[in-house]
């Protein structure tokens, strides 16, 4: 087993937050009590300035390893102490207590513009970007084309970066990272800013640096991208580390816990947020597998039938609405659409109504895993009722009895099949 090139012990990063104190007296009253009672008055303003600032914890006691040549994702909500751990990884700011340790040259890309001066050409910033990152002039310039080629700039390298659009600056600045052959290249959410074609290709070129034995640590809340970049994963959560482990499992398990807090249960559903008229609400959903002993599990067998009850109360009158449920996998790929105006009905409400629903997807055979059920009541085109984007969830387990139904299975849809040999 290799040895871990990140070593992260019990990290922690304190920020001490300002506010805008009350309104003192004014300069006359100030003078007059620093002549009359000097200490009074000094005691008075150390006590104010303790009282105008608190201290945040952005990380808190952090400890994991990272292996030389793994992709890592660092996954969790906004606030959650990722881009404070980017920081002290790249050197930029230090740690209030605990210690990192890296082996090897790091690059890092967090935020637009990272290393770059705006007044110097596109050229001249590749040099001095290289220099920072502790390349010689010689390999600059072995990886120049290379570089230019793959940032797509050539016609604006000339230019001085500040006439750069953010798309061209985070183009030319991953280029110039990801080429330069650093032991540990470090990504942020920076990747955002470019557009599809180019985020798949930043993918491509972070799996093609992995290959080399060089280590990615890759920070978004694109979980698809998460999923199809990194072997593992660290969730944090309020500063502190929530889990670790293969990123496909941990990002199944962060999509399902979209309102809770941690891996504390989610909030119930008349607690999701939500969208519409509200003039009636999703108020109850249970999903298990149709013909079992317990139908609200949340669990349902390969090939086995989903069932999803739901519940709806009514405000206001509600007119002809149609009632859809849609599933999602954990990458946010949408599986399955199902909705009442498939088979020509249509539910209709007086205030104080309550109207129960069902849905029996037969023979559902989409593989093991996590997936997520999105509610949606009202009228196509004209009205949202009520829509609650992340309303539960349910888990496919898979069926021991059938070979072809196995977690390892690539794609995601489990096909019964058949097959035949002549020789």
């Amino acid at each position: 087993m290799s040895e871990p090139i990140i070593t992260v012990e019990n990290l922690s990063k304190c920020y001490r937050i300002g506010h805008l104190p009350a309104q003192g007296d004014g300069l006359r009253h100030v003078l007059e009590n620093s002549l009359r009672a000097p200490q009074h008055w000094l005691k008075r303003r150390r006590e104010k300035r303790e009282s105008a600032t608190e201290e945040f914890w952005a990380l808190k006691d952090v400890s994991f390893e990272i292996k030389r040549g793994e992709v890592v994702g660092i996954i969790g909500r906004n606030g959650a102490g990722k881009s404070t751990l980017l920081k002290i990884m790249s050197r930029i700011t230090e740690p209030t207590s605990g210690r990192i340790a890296i082996e090897g040259r790091v690059a890092s890309l967090l935020e637009v513009g990272t290393g770059f001066h705006a007044e110097l050409t596109g050229r001249e910033n590749i040099f001095l970007n290289g220099a920072i990152l502790g390349m010689s002039k010689a390999e600059i310039t072995r990886k120049f084309d290379e570089i230019v080629a793959f940032s797509e700039v050539e016609k604006f390298l000339d230019t001085p970066v500040k006439r750069y659009s953010s798309g061209m600056y985070v183009r030319l600045a991953f280029a110039v990272a990801a080429h330069l052959e650093p032991e540990v290249l470090i990504v942020d959410e920076v990747l955002a800013v470019g557009d599809a074609a180019f985020q798949k290709k930043c993918i491509g070129k972070m799996q093609d640096v992995s290959k080399g034995g060089r280590t990615v640590i890759f920070v978004s809340h694109n979980m698809q991208a998460v999923v199809a970049l990194c072997e593992t994963a660290v969730w944090l959560q309020g500063g502190k580390v929530l889990a670790t482990g293969a990123a496909k499992n941990l990002v199944g398990k962060y999509l399902s816990q979209p309102a809770g807090d941690g891996l504390e249960p989610a909030l119930p559903l008349a607690a999701k947020p939500r969208t519409g008229t509200g003039t009636a609400r999703f108020t109850k959903l249970t999903v298990g597998e149709q013909g079992t002993g317990d139908p609200a599990s949340g669990q349902i067998t390969t090939g086995g039938s989903l069932r999803i009850d739901l519940e709806i109360a009514a405000r206001q009158p509600v007119r002809e609405a149609n009632v859809a449920v849609t599933i999602y996998d954990v990458n946010n790929y949408r599986l399955i659409d199902v909705n009442t105006a498939l088979n020509g009905e249509f539910l209709s409400l007086q205030p104080g109504g309550l109207a129960r629903v069902s849905f029996v997807i037969g023979e559902l055979l989409l593989k093991p895993g996590r997936y997520i059920i999105e509610l949606w009541l009202g009228r196509a085109g004209m009205e949202d009722v009520d829509f609650v984007r992340e309303a539960g969830g349910f888990e496919v387990l898979a069926d021991v009895a059938k070979a072809n139904h196995s977690e390892t299975f690539p794609g995601i849809y489990q096909c019964r099949f058949s097959h035949q040999i002549s020789r």
